[in-house]
């Protein structure tokens, strides 16, 4: 009998309104989602087609994101991942498993990472041949449990940002590092130093290990609750990025500036549309001026210059 490789489902349920918020921190361990979400299903049917009786009786007030874990992969990590950022996100959601069988998926979800090329930087999956032009810098990443992998409209938003403001020779810090990949692109670039944290120790361990393989020894990994652990040299950072969502780049604003000197660039991104002039008035009022407004698919990343 043939082996079945075991995939686990992954679910987050919430009330309706938290739909947004959810499925933007679970994207963050993989892009295919299932959303279940029945509250614009008519009551009698839609054109005369039958309904079934478990989605009509379904609670309308209740939405369910989920995610497929394979088996190669630490569904502990996954659960571990998501707690954390929910509540650094203030996001009330119960999570649970369900195992799933599955014979043709092993291998399959890899088709879907190609080389995303970010203006000069192009983004490859480690497992990939890839020949780069002249002129071209290649970051290798291992698409895995921490956000980054290029493929999200926030990720290249901020790598566009990193190649206008590094000139090179800068000390960079990443706030809500993920993957590791704005570091490592930043390295690339010709930033001088590196520091990147992140509140869950996963990350950080994903993070260092995307470091290892891309060679950027300049990079320098930590846990961090957002600012509290991390330490800025003397003078401070010439740049800072922090691709988290509107809320915690909303309670980085008054802390940040002091990471900083006058003229550093100061890039977030991971804001949906509704949220820019919130994080563009907060930022102003912080005593930074707007030096650049990029988007894609309605995200939104902000180069700011603290004055």
């Amino acid at each position: 009998m043939e082996q079945k490789n075991e995939w686990t489902k992954l679910t987050a349920s919430a009330d309706r309104g938290e739909l947004e918020a959810i499925t933007a921190v679970m994207s963050m361990i993989d892009n295919g989602l299932m959303i279940e979400d029945y509250s614009d299903i008519p009551l009698d049917g839609m054109y005369g087609t039958l309904v079934d009786e478990s989605i009509l009786s379904a609670d309308r007030s209740r939405i369910a994101v989920s995610v497929f874990i394979p088996a190669e992969r630490s569904v502990g990590d996954a659960v571990a991942f998501l707690r954390e950022r929910f509540s650094a996100s203030g996001i009330t959601a119960t999570l649970s498993l369900e195992g799933v069988d599955e014979q043709d998926w092993a291998e399959s979800w890899k088709q879907y990472y190609h080389p995303v090329p970010i203006g000069r930087v192009t983004v490859v999956p480690s497992w990939q041949e890839y020949s780069p032009s002249d002129g071209e810098l290649i970051v290798r990443m291992d698409p895995g449990m921490a956000f980054g992998s290029g493929t999200h409209e926030t990720t290249r938003l901020a790598v566009l940002l990193l190649q206008q403001a590094i000139s090179g020779g800068e000390t960079v810090l990443d706030v809500g590092c993920g993957s590791g990949i704005l570091s490592i692109a930043s390295s690339k670039l010709g930033a001088g130093a590196c520091y990147a944290y992140d509140i869950d120790p996963v990350a950080v361990r994903v993070a260092r290990e995307n470091v290892l393989a891309d060679g950027a020894e300049n990079v320098f990994c930590d846990v961090s609750d957002l600012l509290c652990q991390v330490k800025a040299p003397s003078g401070g950072f010439d740049i800072a990025v922090a691709n988290i969502v509107a809320d915690i780049l909303l309670r980085l604003a008054p802390d940040i500036g002091s990471y900083l000197h006058r003229g550093s660039a100061y890039i977030v991104s991971g804001i949906i549309a509704s949220r820019l002039d919130d994080v563009r008035r907060e930022m102003l009022s912080r005593g930074f001026a707007e030096e650049r407004v990029i988007s894609e698919n309605d995200w939104y990343a902000c180069l700011f210059r603290r004055l």
